[in-house]
């Protein structure tokens, strides 16, 4: 291109450049003008108990229902298994060597751990037994086995 030429380019871009620089100034200031003050009260909006939005607040009834902070259980749900009931059941499996086993419940048919210290008398496979049960480090064990006759 000739020289000439680079420089009207040159001329014409700055021009733009210059025009847009002018809108953008122009633009802030009618967004200035036109502005509403920015204090927190005008920029507040409320909820109402129904979830809809206010510019005011909403007013105070006295239909709130009250609610009692001794009701309110923050915890874990006891779990309805009894450790006081006697369950009953048959010896499902019993190694004597190492002194374990296990109980399936009548009806329900859950197993249940028992070891050789729980036991009150001594047991086989295939007993009919009744037993008390505690929380283990596994699970549930069955303590006090009775052989039932």
């Amino acid at each position: 291109m000739p020289k000439s030429q680079n420089a009207f380019n040159k001329k014409q871009k700055e021009k733009k450049r210059q025009q847009k620089k002018q809108d953008k100034q122009q633009r802030k200031e009618e967004r200035q003008a036109n502005a509403q003050s920015g204090t927190l009260e005008n920029m507040m909006a409320y909820v109402d108990e129904q979830g809809n939005i206010l510019d005011s607040p909403p007013e105070k009834d006295d239909k709130k229902e009250k609610i009692d902070a001794s009701e309110i259980e923050v915890s874990v749900p006891k779990s309805p298994h009894q450790p006081d009931l006697e369950h009953r059941g048959r010896v499902s499996f019993f190694d004597t060597s190492k002194g374990y086993g296990f109980i399936n419940q009548d009806g329900t048919q859950q197993r249940y751990f028992i070891h050789a210290n729980n036991l009150k008398m001594a047991v086989q496979e295939g007993d009919k037994v009744s037993f008390k049960t505690q929380k283990g480090l596994k699970g549930m064990e069955a303590i006090e086995v009775k052989i039932l006759k």
